[in-house]
């Protein structure tokens, strides 16, 4: 599979050469000078606290060198964010190959070989200064660098071997078959309830940005909200989401409620309300991303806002101007996020522009397009921040039924008074015929808000293709063709007779097995629509 075993001994084996992450630990010298760089690393590494340390940082960092494919794996499908390269607007045009470079989930596996071993490793370590609360902790990192992981994996195939158990010598086989979904998502959830079951994740780290760079008890919450409502379980969901928004702990994430905190999310970062991210800092550790390569100031960038997604940030932008917002250099409400290409310096009128390109990225404050923007590509990724959590309860809330939609607009319309925008339909929800407004909705209604709110807070942050995804498969398939339509609505690099054609096989809204593990892993069969059994 995957050449696991090449992979996991690799891994593991790299722990210290790849190790970049901000001061994890000291120093990776004690165990170079103990194993070569070719010996098999099984229980003779686990000496120490700052063994399995060493190994979840690992973890972090494969994840971390992941985030360019899983910005491109959660946007170029959703029709907000598209490529202007040719190769990869093959996912984007749903016209893959199992060859393609997209497919590859190594790096993914990488990250679950790391939560593996340290799962398995780190209850034996002897260390009188390895005490349980810490171990417990460890563990709850493993457990959701896993469970995370294997739902990225799902999203994207569907169905995939589902591995647990720590590779540890050359004999074992890893002729592994696909896992069913139902399975992989019951795994996901075992895993996420033993992270939360000794009470030992953290809150809040020592080290400041660990705390928003690290996995926490309020990231393993978010992800259980997150796998619940894909597998539409709405009150799980919910229970989850509350854990969040209604926390009473002094260190917590908490929505920023104030439009002018909004950009302060991805400048500085690690603000109030992220609940995970993955760090970069060049100032202090001299890291850089590659974001520059995906979403510059140049008509050159890699991945752009699609037609229909500009004329929905312009459309917010002139419902913003009517209130009297300011339009300094046309940006104003989540048109901060992006930014039109100026001619020749002078910025040009965003009515009328027709390239936008991402700005949460590059930039360093709002209103400055030529001097703020940032020295060194250091940004970092938000996983999960509190509005998505309030998005997410508000979908399954919509879910369980008209009795609960009152609560989810009052989550929506925290979501657009933030953006300086109206409540959704006029509708005060303290108001006395609050309820009776709502009343007049409908399910699919208030879903494409909610999607439409998503689809402008987390713009460029691999959610969209996610949330459309949702909507083609909720309830049976009850919305395949809103699904469908509003694929073929944002795509603009293909013809849509084809989309329309392919999109018909529920297959083939996911990727196909990569063929190198096809080749390797004799139990791993394709994805139906890719010449797979089904």
């Amino acid at each position: 599979m995957i050449k696991m075993k090449h992979i996991f001994k690799k891994s593991i084996l790299s722990v210290c050469a790849l190790f970049l992450l901000n001061g994890f630990f000291t120093s990776c010298n004690d165990w170079l000078d103990v194993l070569p760089n070719n010996e098999q690393v099984t229980d003779s590494y686990w000496q120490s606290k700052e063994d399995v340390e060493a190994v979840i940082a690992s973890g972090y960092y494969y994840l971390r060198q992941s985030v360019p494919t899983l910005i491109k794996w959660g946007e170029l499908r959703g029709g907000a964010i598209y490529t202007s390269n040719n190769s990869e607007s093959r996912l984007q045009d749903f016209n893959m190959t199992p060859s393609h470079a997209l497919c590859d989930w190594s790096t993914i596996y990488k990250v679950i070989g790391m939560a593996n071993s340290v799962i398995l490793y780190a209850p034996g370590v002897e260390d009188n200064t390895y005490y349980e609360a810490m171990r417990n902790a460890h563990l709850a990192e493993a457990y959701f660098l896993r469970a995370y992981c294997y739902f990225i994996l799902m999203k994207n195939y569907k169905e995939v071997p589902l591995v647990t158990a720590a590779y540890v010598d050359d004999s074992e086989s890893f002729d592994i078959a696909k896992s069913s979904e139902s399975a992989i998502i019951a795994q996901i959830k075992a895993d996420i309830s033993t992270a939360l079951s000794t009470g030992a994740a953290k809150g809040t780290y020592e080290v400041e940005w660990q705390t928003k760079g690290r996995a926490t008890k309020w990231a393993l919450y978010a992800l259980m909200a997150d796998v619940c409502l894909w597998s539409e379980d709405y009150d799980q969901c919910i229970q989850y989401a509350d854990m969040i928004l209604n926390a009473t702990d002094t260190f917590r994430p908490v929505f920023m409620s104030n439009t002018s905190d909004w950009y302060t999310m991805f400048y500085p970062g690690n603000s109030n309300e992220s609940i995970f991210e993955i760090n970069w800092d060049y100032a202090t550790y001299q890291e850089k991303n590659n974001f520059s390569g995906l979403f510059t100031l140049s008509t050159s960038s890699t991945l752009k806002p699609t037609a229909v997604a500009t004329e929905l940030m312009k459309s917010e932008t002139q419902a913003l101007k009517d209130k009297g917002y300011s339009d300094t250099e046309g940006r104003m409400g989540r048109m901060l996020l992006a930014t039109f290409v100026p001619d020749n310096g002078i910025p040009a009128n965003w009515a009328t522009a027709n390239q936008f390109l991402l700005w949460k990225y590059a930039g360093t404050d709002v209103p400055d397009i030529s001097g703020g923007i940032r020295a060194n590509q250091d940004a970092n990724f938000i996983l999960y921040r509190v509005a998505e959590v309030m998005l997410m309860k508000a979908q399954a809330l919509v879910m369980k039924g008209s009795a609960n939609w009152l609560e989810a607009v009052r989550l929506i319309n925290r979501i657009r008074l933030r953006a300086g925008l109206e409540n959704y339909n006029s509708i005060d929800t303290e108001a006395a015929d609050a309820a009776t407004q709502v009343q007049q909705l409908d399910e699919l209604t208030l879903l494409e808000e909610i999607l439409e709110q998503k689809e402008l807070e987390f713009m460029g942050e691999a959610k969209r293709w996610y949330d459309v995804l949702w909507l083609g498969r909720v309830a049976g398939n009850k919305y395949k063709t809103e699904f469908v339509n509003a694929v073929i609505e944002g795509n603009q690099t293909t013809n849509q007779q084809w989309i329309l054609s392919v999109l018909q096989d529920p297959w083939s809204w996911y990727m196909p097995i990569p063929q190198s593990d096809i080749d390797h892993n004799k139990a791993l069969t394709q994805n139906p629509y890719y010449g797979g059994t089904k």
